[in-house]
């Protein structure tokens, strides 16, 4: 594909788009005790989407600012902005690493392998959001933001639920869309092989 790199960072737009509306239009806010707030998403299925299309570092990117920019905009959620970008950008690269690095899913393979591999990328790419959230939002929540310690644990305990939630919802979101995504680029021409 002539032009790879505008491609690659006009998806990573779209896909940025993409992750800024789902989490700021498409949520179901839960306001935490001790006055934080964790909402239901798909935000972070665009992320990982970016990341199999694209590759971690510009699906990273693409959860990294789409993400970053709905928490800076909404006052509810600006303190969690720094933590955002850092996770997001996790979650990015640890999709991409898993399908790009280790399953090669940019390359021929049947549909059952693909299907496999979309699902376990997703599942070590949420799984670690899942696992890391509430940990790195305690540590941030408590030693950055001063918050006290039991406040902080009790919304680092709300927000590994909703996480979990996300994550599943998540992952069967990314997994569909990916499937049925592949074959429709590649027959137009505009899939692009992840080295």
């Amino acid at each position: 594909m002539k032009n790879n790199k505008i491609y690659k960072i006009t998806v990573t737009g779209l896909m940025a788009a993409l992750c800024y509306v789902s989490f700021t239009y498409i949520q179901i806010p839960i306001p935490v005790p001790g006055g934080d707030n964790v909402a239901l998403h798909i935000g972070n299925a665009f992320c990982v989407l970016a990341a199999l299309l694209l590759g971690g570092v510009y699906g990273g990117l693409a959860g990294s600012l789409g993400m970053t920019i709905a928490d800076l905009l909404d006052p509810r959620y600006i303190t969690s902005a720094p933590k955002t970008f850092i996770l997001k950008f996790l979650i990015g690269l640890i999709a991409g690493f898993m399908a790009h690095k280790i399953a090669r899913i940019s390359e021929d393979h049947s549909k059952a392998y693909v299907f496999k591999w979309s699902l376990i990328s997703s599942v070590c790419a949420l799984g670690f959001n899942v696992i890391a959230d509430p940990i790195f939002g305690y540590f941030y929540k408590n030693y950055i933001l001063g918050v006290p310690s039991p406040a902080a644990k009790i919304m680092s305990t709300w927000a590994a639920g909703a996480t979990a939630i996300n994550a599943v919802v998540g992952t069967i979101v990314v997994v569909i869309v990916y499937n049925a995504l592949r074959p429709t680029l590649k027959k137009a021409g505009l899939f692009t092989s992840i080295q």
